[in-house]
């Protein structure tokens, strides 16, 4: 056995850089959790399942893809010899791909977010190969491999990947969104927008959280521990110091824009607003002071409100995620403002940074547009009307994420208000004098108590109606209109009108007890002296039978 003073130390070096970017490499792996909940958070209840699959597959088909040729192609791009040698190299090659691999499939799954609830999982699959493949490989081959990109000036310069992978992604998201065209609903036919709001603000802040966490290993990660035996622990702490001060700035800059544009501080554009302050820096957070990244932090999440508002309401690209103002434009901002704050000695340039942002910029649009317009145009690239309406949880993979709340669009789309008739009828007269409906059920003596209730009052009510003896219910969650008057929510710093409000439905069938002995509990029990308690009624039941036995009538209720 050799012992410590018998290794080479380049040796110890390379295996201890090889563990390290290992335990980057998974850390960015995780990252794809906060991606999966952030967009299944900003997404509709009918289309979450999907938008998990999509982001499952876009590791699993590209990473493959991406080994077999993506990595190949940065290698030839770059003007590398021996482009696919990793397949059958070493150890410390696999590390290598592996590091690359995890930064592809980031710049790969943020497009996914853009083209939510209407495109064909069949189509965002074939844009992630030919992502993964070529237009990817052909960014990094102009930069990271050494490309001619590296040859302007003093060349392109981004640390970490926030014009590389996150700019590449934004703006390929935000084209692939134009190609598709908006969700239906989005827009009326005058122009105006509707909103439609995200069925899950805890998961978007929970993403965005995951997100942050994993950050540090795709910007604090890109610096080894060692460089020619050296330690280089001055770029390591700088890499930590910019990307928490970017991140916070980031927030607080979103906060703060949101807070002049509507008066209030918007949950999801702080969320936002940190991510964009991190793509602002990870270009640059190896050699810009602290100050440049509270500044480049700050305005990549300022930017935010006002560069949605341009590409939702000028643009009229209906980009669900927000992928372009949070990766797209707060990634070239940051790679532009680069030589505003680098630390002295370091060699970067105006004209490097906007070469590199037009070049790739031009790149991503042009292969993005092909790729999907092809799609598009052999009919591919959008579910029918049919299937967005019913949602594509259920049309492309047969799943409801939520069964037990009965249909999974419960959220009005911010459109005109639509009378709903549920009775399938005329309109039909309600008692209102107190007395028993009248009989129609040929004299069953079976009734059928129905309560539509505020859910908050479903455990008193309960109870209530086990303590007259009638304790068997069903318990039903539905939304619905009534005395109760409309509310205002807010998405993304706009607000909406919310005509439909949650309520629980309980069905109480009786024989032996009174039906208006139960409807006097239920009232009793659910009243709160506010519009919105619901309302309760006393139905005739025809017949009843007992599944089991097959007692009809009252013996079987």
């Amino acid at each position: 056995m050799l012992t410590p003073l018998q290794i080479d130390p380049s040796a110890i070096t390379a295996g201890v850089n090889n563990a390290w970017i290992l335990t980057v490499s998974f850390l960015i792996f995780f990252m794809h959790a906060g991606f999966a909940m952030l967009e299944a958070g900003q997404v509709r209840s009918k289309n979450v399942a999907n938008q998990l699959t999509k982001n499952m597959l876009t590791w699993s088909v590209g990473v493959i893809v991406y080994f077999l040729i993506g990595a190949g192609v940065s290698t030839i791009v770059g003007g590398g010899s021996n482009p696919f040698g990793y397949i059958t190299g070493s150890s410390a090659g696999w590390v290598g791909w592996l590091y690359g691999a995890v930064f592809a499939m980031t710049a790969a799954t943020i497009v996914s977010g853009a083209v939510a609830g209407r495109a064909k999982l069949r189509a965002y699959v074939a844009y992630t190969v030919l992502l993964s493949a070529v237009i990817y490989p052909v960014v990094t081959g102009l930069t990271w491999a050494g490309g001619f990109l590296t040859t302007i000036g003093p060349g392109f310069q981004d640390f970490a990947g926030g014009m590389i992978v996150h700019g590449m992604g934004g703006i390929a998201g935000l084209t692939a969104a134009w190609v598709l065209g908006p969700r239906m609903d989005r827009y009326n036919e005058d122009g105006s927008v509707n909103i439609i709001p995200g069925h899950s603000l805890t998961f978007a802040v929970l993403g965005t959280l995951i997100l942050c966490f994993g950050w540090y290993g795709f910007n604090v990660g890109t610096s080894a521990i060692f460089s020619d035996g050296g330690l280089l622990g001055d770029q390591l702490g700088r890499v930590a110091l910019t990307t928490t001060m970017g991140m916070a700035a980031g927030a607080i800059g979103a906060g703060a824009a949101s807070l002049g544009k509507t008066g209030k501080v918007d949950t999801l554009y702080v969320a936002n607003g940190m991510l964009a302050g991190l793509v602002g820096i990870t270009s640059n957070t190896n050699a810009i002071t602290w100050i440049g990244a509270l500044v480049i932090g700050g305005l990549a999440g300022a930017q935010l409100p006002v560069v949605f508002e341009f590409v939702e309401k000028r643009l009229k690209i209906d980009d669900v995620c927000a992928v372009f103002p949070v990766h797209g434009s707060a990634g070239v901002l940051g790679a532009v403002l680069f030589p505003l704050f680098a630390v002295p000695g370091y060699s970067v340039s105006f004209v490097g940074q906007l070469a590199g942002v037009v070049v790739i910029g031009a790149w991503t649009i042009a292969a993005t547009a092909l790729v999907f317009g092809v799609i598009k145009a052999m009919g591919q690239a959008r579910v029918s009307p049919e299937h967005e309406r019913e949602g594509l949880d259920v049309a492309e993979h047969g799943v409801n994420t939520y069964p037990e709340f009965g249909e999974p669009d419960v959220v009005p789309d911010g459109g005109q208000s639509q009378e709903i008739r549920t009775d399938g009828g005329q309109s039909q007269e309600i008692r209102t004098d107190g007395g028993e409906p009248v009989r129609t059920d040929g004299g069953s003596g079976i009734k059928m108590v129905v309560a539509m209730l505020r859910p908050e009052k479903l455990g008193d009510v309960k109870q209530a109606i086990a303590e007259v003896g009638a304790p068997s219910i069903t318990v039903t969650n539905v939304s619905g209109r009534g005395s109760q008057p409309a509310k205002k929510g807010q998405w993304r710093g706009e607000e909406y009108t919310v005509d439909l409000h949650q309520k629980v439905k309980i069905e109480c069938v009786v024989a032996d007890v009174p039906a208006q002995d139960v409807a006097d509990a239920i009232r009793e029990s659910a009243n709160t002296g506010e519009p919105g308690d619901g309302k309760i009624f006393i139905l005739p039941v025809e017949n009843a039978i007992q599944v089991r036995t097959g007692k009809e009538g009252p013996d079987a209720v």
